[in-house]
């Protein structure tokens, strides 16, 4: 935990005994009354607080000092064919630790039911893997979480294909044109670069040729990993620490 994030609300009420973020301040920090630790809002500012009082039950009194705005997310969307849910808390957390500013989660023809009708987003689960990743990177804001159920419906919806200044990719093991490497190339070098990426990354099993046509007709480019065939949740860490890498924002 390396920073504790709070709700605007939770700024105005003492931080209880029980509460993560209060053990970890007291066991793991080893934080007394006047010490300060790194401490933000969700969403929001990012600062220190400050201990003012624990009282006899051991809950935290504090005052929290906004001192900037928070780690900015980066111009990166990812469409995450819905993978199992185990997988997707891990993939979560990462992506929200990179710094991505939106995830969309899609149903694909060859998703399984079950992972779709799973519990992950309703129960918080989802939301909680991407604060995880958030307070790993110690930042304050959380990536957008959307869930779709057919790519169909994510392409329809989430974005115009005509948008300006946004390339759009899809990791494709079958039907690539070319290497994500060099498309990369392609479109960040030289005169005027891209503002955002939008990167597509299918399930467990792949796109369907139909699926395939689809994001091509939404102006994806299909491009590969390489030769090995990556889990879904790898391939989204390993493209996303690349095009951030040549959006110039791990400078």
């Amino acid at each position: 935990m390396n920073i504790c994030l709070f709700s605007q609300n939770e700024l105005n009420s003492p931080l209880p005994k029980k509460d993560e973020r209060a053990q970890h301040i007291v066991k793991v920090l080893h934080k007394k009354a006047g010490d300060s630790f790194d401490a933000g809002i969700i969403g929001g500012k990012s600062g220190k607080a400050t201990i003012t009082k624990i009282d006899e039950d051991g809950n935290i009194f504090f005052d929290f000092e906004p001192l900037g705005n928070g780690k900015e997310l980066y111009p990166l969307t990812l469409i995450i064919g819905f993978p199992r849910p185990i997988q997707l808390k891990r993939l979560l957390r990462d992506v929200a630790g990179l710094g991505a500013e939106k995830v969309i989660l899609t149903g694909t023809e060859l998703t399984e039911k079950s992972y779709l009708d799973s519990n992950v987003v309703a129960d918080g689960s989802a939301y909680r893997m991407l604060l995880d990743g958030t307070v790993q990177a110690a930042s304050t804001h959380v990536p957008e979480l959307v869930v779709r159920r057919t790519l169909a419906d994510t392409l329809k919806s989430e974005f115009s294909p005509s948008a300006p200044n946004v390339v759009r990719v899809a990791l494709d093991n079958r039907r690539a044109t070319m290497s994500l490497h060099d498309w990369l190339e392609k479109n960040f070098s030289g005169g005027t670069k891209p503002t955002a990426v939008i990167a597509a990354i299918g399930s467990e099993r792949g796109w369907t040729e139909n699926e395939r046509d689809e994001l091509e007709n939404s102006g994806f480019t299909l491009c590969s990993l390489g030769k090995r065939v990556l889990r879904t949740e790898t391939a989204a860490t390993v493209a996303s620490s690349i095009i951030l890498d040549k959006q110039g924002v791990l400078d």
